[in-house]
């Protein structure tokens, strides 16, 4: 089975580096044609490579949040991470209009890692007896902080440049732009290292502490490794969301809520998901792209909503 999944990832990734406006034939590989093979290694394997950290560095940071929070339904996407990270990149711009790519992505963590702290904060202070109305209050907490990012563009009249940088979308990755996203493999190895800390927050403050856990730091060091990647794949490809609600519980229905066992599977999960998205927006128009934050939010949304009602019942 496992080998099967395997042979079904290394096909899409196949496919992945194949389809595309400008055509490649094996042909002209095996040739070593130089505009083929310039394709190829400029534009087709860096936006693979992209696909597959962003896949993996956000299924990670939803199971990460879904730990600290205790709540199946919690990711970026729905507790006002990816907004916060947004309107931190928008300070940025204004503040320092000559910013780097550095600068953005410390004024993105900075931004998401506070909104996350206050989204668990008013948690705290609130004791919902239905789980699903904790992702409903993140919705709502996000739809605020992303009326604020778009107000502030408005105001410094950078509104419809933002709401095209600001969608998830893998056509602009090219060789010698995308290099930061790099920065998710460290963050999954120490996320897998910290792996037994994580499932141990899962069972609540009282019984991990009890077990000799230091709860508060460890859940800081899991909002600074989520703000951390949530701030590089925007940065880079832009807002994907879903993806960190989607994959974990699918692999936790299967698999069981154990880290160490499970994180592995959650991060190929989340590389598959975006793989097929990916696959699908660029075929569906060709030789045109539907961006990745479209194709990634309707089918996430759709097992978002499924869950949801699973979840009811």
């Amino acid at each position: 089975m496992q080998l099967g999944w395997c042979g079904i990832f290394l096909l899409l990734c196949l496919i992945s580096l194949l389809l595309g406006a400008e055509k490649l034939a094996w042909s002209a590989l095996l040739s070593f044609s130089q505009e083929s093979w310039l394709t190829l290694t400029a534009s087709r394997f860096p936006r693979l490579v992209a696909i597959i950290l962003t896949g993996v560095g956000l299924s990670v940071c939803g199971v990460i949040l879904q730990h600290i929070v205790r709540n199946k339904f919690v990711e970026p996407g729905t507790s006002g991470g990816l907004d916060a990270a947004k309107l931190g990149i928008l300070v940025a711009l204004t503040l320092i209009p000559n910013t780097s790519t550095l600068s953005k992505m410390i004024f993105a963590m900075l931004f998401c890692f506070f909104a996350s702290m206050i989204y668990i904060a008013i948690l705290r202070q609130i004791q919902f007896r239905n789980s699903v109305l904790i992702p409903v209050i993140g919705l709502m907490y996000g739809s605020v902080l992303s009326a604020l990012a778009e107000f502030y563009a408005y105001r410094h009249n950078i509104l419809q440049s933002m709401q095209g940088w600001l969608m998830g979308d893998f056509s602009k990755i090219v060789q010698g732009h995308y290099e930061i996203i790099y920065v998710i493999l460290p963050i999954v190895v120490l996320t897998y290292c910290f792996a037994q800390r994580f499932t141990l927050m899962g069972m609540g403050e009282e019984t991990a502490t009890s077990l000799g856990l230091s709860y508060t730091a460890v859940a800081v060091l899991g909002l600074m490794l989520v703000s951390i990647t949530v701030a590089i794949t925007v940065i880079a490809v832009g807002a994907i969301p879903f993806v960190g609600l989607v994959v974990p519980n699918l692999v936790a229905l299967k698999y069981g809520d154990h880290l160490s066992k499970t994180l592995p599977i959650v991060a190929f999960g989340g590389a598959t998901l975006l793989l097929i998205c990916d696959i699908a927006g660029r075929a569906i128009i060709y030789p045109f792209e539907v961006p990745i934050g479209l194709t990634a939010g309707g089918v996430g949304g759709l097992i978002f909503l499924v869950l949801i009602f699973r979840g009811l019942r």
